[in-house]
């Protein structure tokens, strides 16, 4: 691959600079605005104090004003509102990296959520006040590193690391408050919200989107279906295995358009005939014939158009497609041992997600006969096999290491990644856990030999776990593994 013009990396890397730079004054304006509504929201607890019978209302005419000034929504607002309060009164370390524009809005927005939990513990002397200060701790670590979307699966873990009993009951006390509502939007099209315990959703999700991928792999091999109802469609049909050839109305209707085969079958002439939009009777063009219209649906599309039709009808139409059967949702979870025995209740973890009911990951092994064994060094860390072939064996171990693209932030499962040799096999790559890791399609491009070596990125598996990926500017970024006992 060749180029006109040589590149100027030093103009590039001073636009990222420049960008960067500019993200973190964006989060130093975003903490100065939080302070803010913090300090108006101290403001609001010395009127209610005043007016301790008009709370609701004092609370409500803050939050309406601010959201009538900056155009939110209400909602909106009130979590800006409840984000503040939270830095300023039991998230220090946090707040100041937030102030020194090292984290984002978004960041913020996580730690807050899933700290809800461990706020509460406290104020219910569920737990000691120093939990909150070791989750204002961990948490800080972990968005100083993290994106804010693998943040939030992050701090669910310390939460609930921290708090593991209410994090329990917390959840079978939601699991009462599943719901489906229905909202019109506008345009004929309404939104659906089903409220349901998160490992049933990510379940749903999975299975809808491998059904919908293996109807758009096959869409190309659909066969017309036809309704023979356009043979007569008055109040007393007749269908095509309701005439016969010696039938004085059978030329009528097909003229000399059906081709009969072995057993009774029989099909149309794809040249003549109702179907082609010609006469009912001989003398159809035969380019006149019509095509069923190319399957142009996106994955999203599918996804909804399937999900219709498995409420609805119990199974996918004709149309959409075959060898839907035997296609199963994925769930990837862990667990300790001692918890799949029942020997305790510690939570299990729903990857990627969250913290998981242990009776019900219990429930889910015993389904499942796919689940394996790993073992942890004294780190933490899943130890390296000795096996230097790309087996089974390892493809499971690489699974419940890595769980997502190794790619810095990228969420993508590895059931949807591919396994790549961090120095390239045909480079003498050795095919050894220390050496692959999961890449996603569009992460793994990104270091194929055939890209110029001026656009071209690389990545190395450091000592502890951690894939550092050089971007052909020369930064170097880190994705360090997670750290915890696997099961899947």
């Amino acid at each position: 691959m060749t180029f006109s013009s040589d590149l100027d990396p030093e103009q590039r890397l001073a636009l990222l600079d420049e960008w960067h730079e500019t993200q973190r004054e964006i989060a130093r304006l975003e903490a100065k605005s939080a302070h803010l509504l913090a300090e108006r929201a101290r403001l609001m607890d010395e009127d209610v104090a005043e007016y301790p019978r008009h709370r609701d209302a004092i609370k409500r005419s803050m939050v309406a004003e601010y959201a009538a000034a900056g155009r939110r929504a209400t909602g909106s607002m009130e979590g800006a509102f409840a984000d503040a309060v939270a830095l300023e009164s039991w998230l220090p370390s946090v707040r100041e990296a937030f102030q020194n524009g090292l984290i984002s809005a978004a960041h913020v927005r996580e730690v807050v959520n899933a700290g809800g939990v461990v706020r509460e513990a406290v104020l219910n002397k569920k737990a000691d006040a120093a939990v909150l200060a070791a989750y204002d701790a961990a948490a800080l670590v972990v968005t100083e590193m993290e994106s804010p979307f693998r943040t939030r699966a992050h701090v669910r873990q310390i939460a609930s690391a921290l708090v593991g009993e209410t994090v329990t009951e917390r959840h079978r006390r939601a699991a009462g408050e599943r719901t489906v509502t229905v909202r019109p939007v506008g345009d004929g099209l309404a939104l659906l919200t089903v409220v349901l315990p998160e490992y049933l959703a990510v379940a749903i999700l999975d299975r809808l989107t491998q059904l919908a991928r293996q109807v758009i792999e096959t869409r190309d091999d659909r066969e017309p279906v036809l309704d023979p109802s356009v043979i007569d469609d008055g109040p007393d049909p007749v269908f095509p295995e309701d005439i016969s050839p010696e039938d004085p109305s059978y030329d009528a209707a097909w003229g000399s358009d059906v081709i009969f085969g072995e057993s009774d079958t029989f099909t149309t002439d794809p040249f003549g005939g109702p179907f082609s939009g010609g006469p009912v009777s001989g003398g159809a063009d035969a380019d006149d014939v019509e095509h069923i219209p190319a399957d142009t649906r996106t994955l999203n599309q599918v996804r909804v158009d399937l999900l219709t039709d498995l409420l609805l009808a119990s199974d996918p139409t004709e149309a959409h497609g075959t060898a839907l059967d035997n296609i199963t949702a994925r769930l990837q979870v862990t667990i300790a041992a001692s918890t799949l025995a029942d020997a305790d209740d510690k939570l299990a973890e729903l990857d990627g997600h969250g913290p998981l009911d242990p009776d019900i990951a219990r429930a889910i092994a015993g389904r499942d006969g796919g689940w394996s064994r790993l073992f942890l060094d004294s780190t933490g860390m899943v130890v390296e096999t000795d096996a230097y072939a790309p087996t089974e064996s390892m493809r499971r171990f690489l699974r419940a290491r890595d769980q997502h693209c190794r790619f810095p932030g990228c969420r993508m499962p590895v059931h949807r990644c591919q396994i790549d040799h961090n120095h390239d096999h045909a480079k003498g790559g050795r095919t050894a856990v220390g050496n692959l890791c999961h890449f996603c399609t569009g992460h793994h491009t990104l270091k194929h030999p055939d890209i110029d070596d001026r656009f071209r990125w690389s990545a190395w598996a450091l000592p502890d776990g951690s894939i550092q990926w050089t971007s052909p500017l020369g930064r170097a970024y880190a994705d360090p593994p997670p750290r915890r006992v696997m099961f899947v």
